[in-house]
């Protein structure tokens, strides 16, 4: 009986501090989509340059994360999920005191360094202590914590902006993150490292960092030649890394796991391309409705808040319905709708209704509710416990390169139509083809995203450990 309780109680503190750090990192990201015209206006930057605010950080995640998790599974996931909370909190107190673009865009990347630290641990622990018939509805409120922290992100983050600065964003981040440090070291007291003792891949982890750079940065130098050789040669360290991971004897990132196991390898390219059609849809309808329709932060906040709320409201819904059906059904579902929201956006212009933005919003944020949770689902079940740090690290790092590769096609298709200039009124043609071009391509990533879903195959059948692959 006190087994259990001890089992129980594990539980309910992993999932409380899981939650609570699930909702903090997204919440910092929608804030400040908000605050970008703000920020620009005060640093005098242009939009390929205003767009590191946001890209650096998602880079920087990205390229620590898969590291991280590895250094987690040897030396103990609950370490390095709260060196990542005292890292993340500390990055949103030098941010808020940023004096010029460089120095904000310098802090973004410590940030994203926390949270590659939480993201790969996160998710780990919550599935180490929830069992198979539990885990889609632990996973279904880990992912409306998400969505909770991007619905409160554009309300408060134009709220805070329209009436104490973009700064006080960041401002307002530090405290929420010592409340979870102090639930952390108070109630936390569970390790995991199921990786004990083995060797850390150093020439892995540096090839697959500079292989992201190099095509992250590429992206924001096109259609220049410099930025097209960047691309190739991050494609080619990209192509390295993946044949390096394969001789290894102590890989970070395991490639027969997407060798072996087709739902694993299938859940996680679905998890791919859906961020990476949707992570820039906040970024760009922020930029839209503050400087085409002429919006307030806050009023910007009050629009964009309708997708999340309606993705934290289906999330646990999804997750729970994706432990009886199968998960692929619902999360094509979810991606095909998420096709005909993107597709809606392609007719935005100057007389666009707002009623109009907003139902496309809801639309999409129903779509990305039935994705979620049970692609999560999908992918935590086809692993054993043993690889379920590789396996959210992967999953985490799909969401994060994909949303990296989201903003690359934005920085793309401003650095083409628009250039290095900022974002007044002269220029909102071209900054209306330009984002017009990108719902195009989010559209058609989107579209080929259905039948990666489709592809997955069953995973109710592999539900007992016997029949998982890893």
């Amino acid at each position: 009986m006190l087994n259990n309780a001890n089992s129980i109680a594990d539980k309910r503190v992993a999932l409380v501090v899981a939650t609570l750090s699930s909702f903090l990192t997204p919440f910092m990201g929608s804030s400040i989509n908000i605050a970008l015209p703000s920020i620009g206006k005060e640093f005098l930057m242009n939009a390929v340059l205003l767009s590191w605010v946001a890209t650096s950080y998602l880079l920087s995640a990205a390229m620590f994360l898969v590291p991280f998790v590895k250094v987690a599974d040897i030396h103990g996931r609950e370490k390095i999920f709260t060196y990542g909370i005292l890292l993340y909190t500390l990055s949103c107190l030098l941010s808020a005191v940023s004096t010029s673009a460089i120095t904000l865009i310098c802090f973004r990347i410590l940030q994203g360094i926390g949270s590659a630290m939480i993201f790969g641990t996160g998710v780990a622990i919550l599935t180490s202590v929830f069992p198979v018939g539990e885990r889609g509805k632990a996973l279904g409120i880990n992912v409306a914590a998400v969505y909770l922290g991007l619905s409160l992100g554009p309300f408060f983050g134009g709220f805070l902006t329209q009436n104490f600065g973009w700064r006080s964003i960041f401002l307002a981040n530090v405290p929420l993150g010592v409340i979870i440090i102090v639930f952390v070291f108070w109630k936390l007291k569970e390790e995991w490292a199921e990786a004990k003792g083995e060797e850390f891949d150093f020439i892995g982890a540096i090839i697959y960092s500079l292989s992201l750079v190099a095509i992250i940065y590429g992206f924001s130098l096109l259609p220049a030649m410099s930025g097209a050789w960047l691309v190739l040669i991050g494609a080619f360290l990209l192509w390295t890394f993946v044949g390096w991971e394969i001789k290894a004897e102590s890989p970070i990132l395991d490639i027969n796991l997407f060798r072996n196991n087709t739902i694993f390898a299938f859940s996680n390219l679905a998890a791919l391309i859906n961020y990476s059609a949707t992570f820039a849809v906040s970024f760009l309808l922020s930029l839209y409705l503050q400087y085409v329709k002429g919006l307030s932060p806050q009023d910007t906040g009050l629009i964009l808040v309708s997708q999340p709320v309606v993705m934290a409201i289906f999330s646990p819904f999804a997750g729970r319905l994706s432990d009886r059906v199968e998960p692929r059904i619902i999360a094509s579902a979810g991606m095909a709708l998420t096709v005909a929201s993107l597709l809606l956006f392609t007719f935005l212009n100057e007389e666009t209704a707002l009623k109009f933005v907003v139902t496309s919003l809801i639309l999409l944020g129903f779509g990305l509710a039935l994705f979620s949770s049970p692609n999560t689902n999908a992918v935590m079940s086809s692993v054993e416990s043993r690889f379920y740090g590789v396996a959210s690290a992967t999953l985490a790092t799909m969401r994060l390169t994909g949303q990296m590769l989201s903003m690359g096609i934005a920085m793309l298709t401003f650095a083409i139509y628009i250039g290095k200039v900022p974002i007044t009124p002269r220029y909102h043609s071209f900054f209306l083809t330009s984002i017009k071009i990108a719902f195009l391509i989010f559209s058609a990533l989107c579209f080929g995203g259905i039948f990666a879903s489709l592809a997955r195959g069953k995973i109710h059948s592999m539900s007992r450990p016997e029949n998982r692959c890893g």
